[in-house]
């Protein structure tokens, strides 16, 4: 490995317990209750158990590396001694340290003893294991380990050249959420936090300052001071939200967009409503009917309790309606049964600013004092008259409104030619933010706003100025995360009977219908649970760190001096994934009605900062893509001139397109990096809707880098390579790296772009590589011949066989495939389905459908066909080309070419949906067109896996016959080859899919035949 400047080997780029930590990451997600991600929504958070352990693994060397100062193994290995007796004495340490019981147990016995190499080894492990045990969100605040970390920060800062008393520096100038510089500071390093993004800069002071320089006295006067916004709140809107006669307490509306039917003589009012679920809640599912009116103008509505389950239910219920009213944009009606098409609705919605102000209240949910759970009933007069009533007394607010900015945000939306994730919203007339509001909804987010400045004031005049900006700040923060879950654009969630926040995605999608969270209640969408969740979020994180620091700032254009780090840790844009500067507007708008008093230079512009952010909007614009890449080569090369020569540097990206990862890589090659390591830390969930069939990262990976310079600081530009020997090198690397990542558990895309570190190592420790003729190599030819080493080595390990060219290429191909599609067992498993009303969500706001098969993105399939020797194009009896995805059909789609016209590369066409032909009907079909009759046997297919299919579609549709004369007579089970790739198939056919139960029907039958 190639260490800059004879330094030891960072832990990180020797070893890392990535199993673990990806569990403990994993884990993470799930926590809802006082983790830093409840203080505000940001999208793309990394896992903070991820950054605590690869933030120690950075900073500290390797003990077993013959340059390791001696000084560091002498600290550590005592450290390490003093927390193994430590968990011997402490059952709760040893709960946490349970899965390294053993070595904790020796050390707190016998300690370390010798310096020899194999003892430096054994410090090693401690260390790891340590790392691997820190990274549990349990002991994340637990004594014993935040000591035993800051002490081996600072004694590696100390050996590794730094002043004594000094603490090293962590800069991160993507910092987003704040997870890096937090872990940073709660390591014991020093953090330097800056984002183009205000409101990302915003929330890193909240973390990095505010709560560690004021402490519990900052959790006191936030609670102190929501409390008095919650009592005056409540006399101003109370009667905005009435209770009912019986005492019952409204605690959420529910509504519906409308636009009239097109229909022929029709032009009844259609309430649009995606489902009609109310409650899904295990033995006791409750719902809406529609029922038509006599004259035609609309429907009424009833509310249904379903006490019986029905079998062919997935959901286990019965639906009190079949349908909503609305599917993919497209709104039927219910009186006449005409379906006006989503160009219409659009044009209707966008008349009317979006149609929340008008929308139709459909149902109202309530809490009953006594009684658990939700209750349901229609809407009454009264209720309709305090929503007329809000609307007014807004209006009349409006009028008596002064001041530099408006009282409703009329800030502009993001344009409908912009990013794919927030296109929609103008689409349908939600033309400034303020029409993501209804008018009720409007008046109480204002009459917070002006509540949160009021209190401000109050606590400035009896707390010293900085106490009182830092309160002012948490309470705007309250207020963004009421308008998170008090908007037109939050669902109704029928299983958790809740509102469902507008960001549950990096999105701004549409939402026909609508719930109206009560901001004056004590449930969900209610200032009090919001506030109690921040001061939760006070006492879980804990306050005892340094104080860090945080400004707006430019990556490209860093304000440190040169060599002032000795880390560069950060997790960049990622490419075109997230619009962070569209979507952090929705906050931004209100951020500065609240908080532009305290914070006038950070919250002084109209709109975020877009100009200068390093995004993608649009994947298929070269002129983009080669902006991005300049900016962050730039921003690469100001985290180079900023990191000091001897530091290390640490980029997370987590991108499922090859065009990405190029950009990417390209940026940190061309901006003066070595990449020394990789490692890929599950961070993700399975069951998030942008992972679900397609080749979506489950991991985070994380190149480790080294500047690539001279002793003076300068770029290293005399370093060339030679082309033959960096392919000799390329294949050993791939070789050695990819069995130990699925060892881990790490397979599919995740080890893909997992082994692009290792690659990047022998490739960019040159200024450039040559070939004989003197051309230079570019990193995309390079990466090509990548990702051919990687399918052959994968396909190695998936047949268990170095070699495999006795499979035919589409075998090959459909092994890779669909090995690249896996997330294995350090993944979350297969995804399961998504919910009918997620996915067409998704197909909504993308443009796009799901359909049968495996989907890659159209590079990714190129790339693996390519190094497997096969090309795409010429694979259009297996391979759905269509704009920029590839999608191997299902073996059931491959029916009419296996058993009927074989000549025919098209698919068989897919029929609408309740008309889809079954397998059998299918074969049937199959069997007719090629009249080789229903008692005989198949032509046997020309390549194996062709013969494979065959099997598995006779078994599929059930014709046992069939498959023994196909297997048996006509001698495509004689072939060793079938069987092996049966095997291999049946582990990488997703669980529960038709093709893994019938290739694992066909493998049942072998031994009986007698194979």
């Amino acid at each position: 490995m190639n260490i800059p400047l004879n330094m030891p080997r960072r832990l990180i780029e020797v070893d890392l317990p990535i199993k673990e930590i990806s569990a403990h990451a994993r884990r993470e997600k799930s926590i809802r209750h006082g983790h830093i991600s409840t203080l505000h929504i940001w999208w793309a958070r990394r896992p903070l158990a991820a950054c605590r352990a690869v933030l120690c693994a950075a900073l500290w060397p390797d003990p077993a590396d013959p340059a390791c100062p001696p000084r560091f193994r002498e600290t550590a290995a005592q450290v390490m001694t003093r927390f193994a007796r430590a968990v011997r004495q402490s059952s709760k340490l040893a709960g946490l340290c349970a899965n390294h019981w053993s070595r904790w147990n020796r050390l707190g016995q016998d300690g370390f003893s010798g310096q020899e190499p194999e003892s430096w080894k054994d410090l090693r492990g401690a260390l790891l294991d340590f790392i691997a045990d820190f990274a549990n969100w349990d002991a994340s605040t637990v004594p014993e380990f935040l000591d035993a970390a800051r002490i081996l920060t600072q004694a590696a800062h100390e050996a590794l050249g730094g002043a004594p008393g000094t603490r090293p520096l962590v800069v991160d100038p993507f910092a987003g959420g704040g997870a890096i510089p937090l872990e940073a500071l709660r390591i014991g390093a020093d953090a330097f936090a800056s984002d183009l993004n205000p409101v990302a800069v915003l929330l890193n002071k909240v973390v990095l300052e505010y709560i560690p320089k004021h402490g519990k006295r900052l959790a006191e006067e936030v609670r102190r001071w929501g409390a008095w916004i919650k009592e005056r709140a409540e006399e101003e809107l109370g009667r905005f939200y009435p209770k009912d006669p019986d005492g019952a307490v409204p605690i959420a509306y529910l509504w519906a967009r409308t636009i009239r039917c097109e229909g022929p003589g029709c032009g009844a009012e259609v309430p649009l409503m995606r489902s009609l679920w109310l409650s899904k809640k295990k033995g006791r599912q409750v719902g809406l009917r529609l029922i038509p009116r006599g004259d035609g103008s609309g429907v009424d509505a009833e509310i249904v309790e379903v006490p019986t389950v029905s079998q062919g239910n997935r959901r286990g219920g019965v639906y009190p309606h079949p349908e909503g009213t609305v599917r993919r944009g497209s709104a039927t009606c219910p009186c006449c049964g005409y379906t006006t098409p989503v160009a219409s609705v659009r044009s209707q919605l966008k008349a009317r600013r979006g149609g929340a102000a008008d929308a139709r209240l459909m149902a109202v949910v309530t809490t009953r004092p006594g009684q658990p759970g939700r209750f349901y009933r229609l809407p009454t007069d009264e209720d309709f008259r305090a929503a007329q009533s809000a609307a007014e007394e807004l209006r009349r607010r409006e009028a008596a409104h002064t001041g530099p900015l408006s009282l409703v945000p009329e800030e502009p939306t993001p344009n409908p030619g912009g990013h794919r994730a927030v296109s929609s919203v103008q689409l349908y007339g939600l033309i400034t933010w303020g029409d993501l509001f209804t008018p009720r909804q409007v008046l109480a987010l204002t009459t917070l706003v002006r509540l949160v400045r009021e209190a401000g004031e109050r606590c400035r005049a009896e707390c010293d100025a900085g106490l009182a900006e830092a309160v002012t700040a948490c309470l705007g923060l309250v207020i963004d995360k009421q308008a998170d879950l008090g908007n037109s654009l939050c669902a109704w969630e029928p299983f958790a009977e809740c509102p469902r926040h507008l960001f549950g995605r990096q999105a701004i999608p549409i939402v026909w219908d609508f719930a109206e969270s009560v901001p004056v209640s004590e449930s969900s969408g209610g200032w009090a649970p919001l506030l109690d969740g921040m001061i939760r979020c006070f006492q879980s994180v804990g306050c005892d760190w340094r104080i860090g620091h945080a400004q707006p700032a430019s990556a490209t254009a860093h304000p440190l001096p040169d060599d002032a780090a000795q880390a560069f840790v950060t997790d960049p844009h990622y490419y075109d994934a997230v619009p962070y500067a569209d979507l952090s507007d929705f906050f931004y708008v209100w951020l500065r009605r609240t908080l532009n008093n305290v914070q006038p230079i950070l919250l002084g512009e109209a709109t975020t900062p877009k100009e200068d952010q390093a995004v993608v909007l649009h994947p298929g614009s070269a002129e983009e893509r080669a902006e991005f890449e300049r900016k962050m080569q730039k921003a690469m090369e100001e985290g180079r001139r900023v990191l000091a020569p001897a530091g290390v540097g640490l980029v997370v990206f987590a991108h499922k397109s090859t065009a990405g990862w190029e950009s990417m890589l390209q940026a940190m090659v061309d901006a003066g990096w070595i990449i020394t390591a990789s490692w890929p830390v599950d961070t993700e969930m399975g069951t998030r809707i942008n992972a679900m069939g397609t080749a979506s990262l489950a991991s985070s990976v994380h190149l480790v880098c080294r500047p690539r310079e001279n002793p003076d600081g300068s770029v290293r530009q005399d370093a060339i390579g030679d082309w033959r020997q960096v392919l000799r090198e390329l294949p050993q690397r791939i070789h050695a790296w990819l069995p130990r990542l699925a060892s881990e558990g790490v397979v599919g895309a995740d080890a893909v772009f997992s082994c692009l570190g290792p690659a990047l190592e022998i490739f960019s420790r040159y200024s450039r590589v040559e070939k004989a003729s003197g051309e230079v190599v570019t990193l995309r030819e390079y990466l090509e011949q990548v990702w051919a080493a990687v399918a052959r080595e994968a396909l190695a390990m998936i047949f268990d066989d170095p070699d495999t060219a006795g499979l035919e290429e589409d075998a090959r191909l459909t092994a890779m495939w669909l090995w690249t599609l896996s997330t294995g067992a350090n993944g979350n498993g297969t995804a399961k389905a998504l919910d009918d009303e997620d996915s067409e969500e998704e197909e909504e706001d993308s443009g796009t459908s799901r359909s049968a098969g495996f989907t890659l993105e159209f590079d990714a399939a190129r790339k693996i066909a390519q190094g497997l020797g096969a090309h795409l194009e010429d694979l259009g009896r297996m391979v759905e080309i269509k704009k920029d995805k590839a999608r191997l059909l299902s073996v059931g789609e491959r029916t009419r070419h296996l058993f009927g016209k074989v000549e025919g590369p098209k698919p068989a066409r897919r029929q609408p949906k309740g008309k889809q032909l079954n397998l059998f009907e299918q074969l049937q079909a199959a069997e007719k067109e090629a009249d080789w009759g229903r008692l005989g046997t198949p032509p046997v297919g020309g390549t194996v896996l062709d013969r494979v299919h065959q099997a598995m579609i006779l078994f599929g549709a059930g014709r046992t016959d069939a498959l023994k004369r196909f297997l048996v007579e006509e001698g495509a089970g004689r072939d060793t080859r079938f069987w092996k790739l049966a095997q291999a198939l049946s582990a990488l056919y997703p669980a529960g899919t038709e093709e893994k139960r019938w290739v694992d029907g066909v493998l049942a039958r072998k031994k009986g035949l007698g194979f």
